[in-house]
């Protein structure tokens, strides 16, 4: 009879748990910025589907003698942290899904994740 109740319990914590669908893996849709290129002209750069909770150093903007990313658009469904340094370090932002900021805003990486 004491065995019942908690098998019972772990059963049906187990049910819940596999009923429950995890949070996705991958931001779904682009994340765009705007780079200047070896001539000096702009171009636009985007990440489709980004994962989650990973450091994307910007490829177009991480070298230290390279202008910065400029004019982010998160058309993806997670928030995005952008960061004026590479490797997600030095001043941080934080653009909602749909968001986006002016050219004032320079970047070198983001990361993105779901808000609860």
């Amino acid at each position: 009879m004491r065995l019942r109740a908690p098998l019972a319990a772990a059963v049906g914590a187990l049910a819940l748990l596999v009923s429950v669908p995890g949070s996705a893996s991958a931001a779904e849709g682009e994340f765009t910025y705007v780079y200047t290129d070896i001539a000096g002209k702009p171009r636009v750069g985007g990440l489709v589907d980004p994962d989650n909770l990973v450091c994307i150093t910007l490829p177009e903007a991480a070298g230290e003698y390279v202008p910065p990313a400029h004019t982010p658009r998160n058309h993806t469904t997670a928030a995005a942290l952008v960061f004026t340094g590479p490797d997600c370090d030095g001043e941080e932002y934080t653009l909602r899904p749909g968001g986006s900021a002016s050219e004032r805003l320079k970047l070198r990486s983001v990361l993105f994740f779901e808000r609860f």
